[in-house]
């Protein structure tokens, strides 16, 4: 039986195996943290173009996240010495910033937490280096529109299992493989938080949605098989097969009719291409 505990004003904040439930005051803080994450990916798109170094993006990053009023997450988490997650293309996820430089035809998801007021805003999207090809560009459209259609399907009286069926389904029927080993997560004041968010699974299957959840929603697709490799880093996670692989994510919060995205794009600079 899932676990579910009521958060106020002066709740314990450490992570637990309950899911919390959050109240408006919640949801005002989530924005704040959302909307900054959201600022920083629209204010990366010009800077994402040939010889670019991604340590200069993550200055870029951790610059305007001070000036936000905010502070890197994963600045220091777990001895990670980054303001944010480069992954280029075969990376699926927690590529280290630094000195390589950006290639005309690269692929690449930058994945960035402010934590603003104690309150964290996890946000990712792909961008593309210039122009890059056909099966590249398919895969980030096919991974977004995964990303969606798991969002669809976050509303009350309706489970995980149901975000994670949608997610699969669709990458399925392309023929691409969804990563198991890593997923969602609740969060809040706690930057990984229960629950686990899966990105396959089997429909009303696992914990039911109810109002005041937060969590993220985060697939991870390959072209080809869902298999990872855990580079000697500790951090990076590359394609076993070594075919590209593409990721979105967002921070959402369940409301009493459906869910709120709290990273979703000021300028409708959701998904490439970034233009306007």
């Amino acid at each position: 039986m899932t676990e579910y505990m009521t958060m106020t004003a002066d709740a314990p904040i450490s992570r637990s195996t309950a899911i919390k439930l959050y109240d408006e005051a919640g949801f005002a803080g989530m924005r704040r943290a959302g909307r900054l994450a959201a600022e920083i990916l629209d204010a990366l798109v010009p800077h994402v173009v040939p010889g670019v170094s991604t340590q200069e993006l993550d200055d870029i990053v951790r610059s305007m996240t001070l000036a936000g009023g905010g502070v890197p997450a994963t600045l220091g988490y777990r001895g990670y010495t980054h303001s944010c997650c480069i992954s280029l293309n075969n990376v699926i996820c927690h590529g280290i910033p630094g000195d390589y430089r950006l290639k005309e035809g690269d692929i690449l998801n930058i994945d960035v937490t402010p934590q603003v007021d104690g309150w964290h805003g996890d946000s990712s999207r792909m961008y593309i280096v210039g122009e890059t090809s056909i099966k590249a560009r398919r895969l980030i459209d096919v991974t977004y529109e995964c990303l969606m259609l798991g969002i669809e399907q976050a509303r009350p009286g309706n489970h995980l299992g149901d975000i994670g069926h949608a997610i699969q389904v669709h990458a399925e029927k392309h023929r691409y493989g969804v990563v198991r080993d890593f997923c969602g997560h609740g969060l809040g004041k706690v930057f990984h938080d229960s629950p686990e968010v899966v990105h396959v699974g089997r429909p009303r299957t696992g914990p039911e949605l109810r109002p005041g959840m937060f969590f993220t929603i985060e697939p991870m697709i390959n072209i080809g098989k869902p298999g990872i490799r855990l580079m000697e880093d500790g951090w990076t996670a590359v394609t076993r097969d070594r075919t590209l692989s593409a990721q979105f994510e967002h921070s959402i919060g369940i409301t009493e009719t459906g869910c709120e995205i709290f990273t979703k794009s000021p300028t409708g600079l959701d998904a490439p291409p970034y233009v306007g």
